[in-house]
């Protein structure tokens, strides 16, 4: 597969695109982490996994890969108007910690971990630098004192505004000024602004911040992305990746900053935003207090990358509503792709060309995982082809799938087999040693009746869950 194979939808352009880096051989990528202020929930999870499959499709497809994902610890505020409280300082008060900015790093740090754990948990391959905001202020000074410069400033009694009446096709990425005030997505909190699309640069805040030209306090949300990705990948770079939620306001707010402190250089390429996971009628939300987090399914014993597999199911520009009967489906489900992929055997023969020129397109088509996870099944079932092949070409589509299922055979073991699954083998095996048949068929129908499949191997009858 090369560039030409690959095809993106571009939120910018709002269509599909062929893919092509800006510089051939190598594709930059920025993705938005999060503020580390609690535990990320399973729905924010979600945009880290497309994220995930994004880069090993260019990995699969022969590109060099330089990914940075920021950890943002301090200047995200609760409202999308620059208003409301600190997400940090929020998090510092509910822990019952003073207002330090030593304080603040430490609790950012302890979320990170956090964060970085459940990455480990759904097998997300770390980016090549994981970099924290606050290790940054100077950059974003930099790059507000190159706006101030240009005249794309004013001060206000709470900070320093960008003018966006100073940039015309302001909001493109959200389908301009227009069709935002329409939809009611900004609220103009703060009488001093010019125009209530205005976002703040500087914050200012006189218990805990940062020094600057313009007073102590913290850069906005927004600039310390746009320093942080042009310190690490460029002034423009190939693909910038978030949930659908950061469109009106901080992707299109990082753009602005961007390409007015560069001479309106095209900023990022590929803009690319995976939809909501939804728990009930409404979105997760650690503001609304209505989120799972990863732990909650691992305490109902569910494997966290069965929450991939299921996420795998429905293309990633796909709203998803989260039930618990879906998941316990998708769990059914994978450990029968487990249990299928282990009875093919140890041999490992060739990838079957067929059918990875067919997943290559699937993958290669905006990341339709779906058509993909159907082709993974149709090579389980294809009559025709070795337990060898089938083995190799699952493993190939795993590099993308990133499913696991070279670690399949150490899960199995893991798993506990029930008591009485393993005593009805033990009657049924036994019942075969004595040739007496009509038992052992009897026993192995009781066994396939409770869930599970007892084969006759080589080294021995083997249980596998059906």
């Amino acid at each position: 597969m090369n560039s030409s194979n690959l095809q993106f939808y571009n939120t910018l352009t709002r269509k599909k695109e062929d893919f092509s880096p800006i510089d051939s051989g190598e594709v930059r990528i920025y993705s938005c982490g999060p503020t580390v202020y609690n535990y990320v929930h399973i729905g924010n999870l979600r945009s880290y996994i497309f994220a995930d499959i994004l880069r090993r499709t260019l990995l699969y497809s022969g590109f060099k890969v330089k990914q940075v994902m920021n950890i943002t610890d301090i200047g995200h505020l609760s409202s999308d108007g620059d208003m409301g409280e600190d997400k940090m300082t929020k998090g510092l008060l509910r822990e019952g910690k003073k207002l330090t900015l030593k304080n603040m790093r430490e609790l950012a740090e302890f979320y990170a971990e956090k964060f970085k754990g459940d990455l480990r948990a759904i097998n997300v391959e770390m980016p090549e630098k994981m970099v924290f905001a606050s290790d940054h202020v100077k950059e974003g000074v930099d790059l507000i004192k190159k706006l101030e410069k240009k005249s794309y400033t004013y001060k206000t009694s709470d900070g320093v505004y960008f003018n966006t009446s100073k940039m015309p096709d302001y909001g493109a990425l959200s389908g301009g000024k227009t069709e935002w005030d329409k939809k009611g997505a900004r609220i103009t909190e703060n009488s001093e602004k010019k125009n209530p699309e205005d976002f703040a640069l500087w914050k200012f805040d006189s218990k805990i911040g940062f020094k600057s030209p313009w007073g102590v306090g913290f850069p906005g949300w927004h600039i310390e992305c746009s320093a942080m990705s042009m310190k690490f990948l460029g002034e423009q770079f190939d693909i910038h990746t978030g949930g659908i939620d950061l469109i009106p306001t901080h992707h299109t707010n990082e753009i602005a900053q961007s390409e007015c402190a560069t001479g309106k250089k095209p900023f990022v390429k590929y803009w690319m935003h995976s939809e909501f996971v939804d728990a009930g009628i409404e979105k997760m939300s650690k503001s609304k207090n209505n989120f799972l987090k990863l732990e909650s399914l691992i305490d109902k014993n569910i494997d966290p990358t069965t929450y991939r597999f299921w996420l795998l199911m429905a293309h990633y520009r796909t709203k998803v509503n989260f039930v618990w009967e879906a998941l316990e489906g998708a769990e059914t489900a994978l450990k029968r792709l487990y249990s299928l992929f282990l009875e093919l055997g140890s041999d490992v023969g060739s990838v079957h060309a067929e059918y990875q020129n067919k997943f290559k397109e699937y993958i290669g088509n905006d990341l339709d995982t779906p058509r993909a996870m159907v082709l993974l099944w149709d090579v389980i079932k294809d009559p025709n082809m070795s337990s060898g092949d089938k083995k190799a070409t699952i493993l190939d589509f795993d590099k993308v799938l990133g499913l696991r299922f070279a670690d399949s055979e150490k899960k199995f073991r893991e798993e506990k087999i029930p008591q009485k699954i393993l005593k009805l083998a033990e009657e049924r095996e036994s019942a075969r040693q004595d040739k007496d048949f009509k038992k052992s068929d009897e026993l192995r129908a009781k066994i396939n009746s409770l869930g599970y499949e007892v084969k006759d191997t080589e080294e021995g009858p083997k249980i596998f869950l059906r």
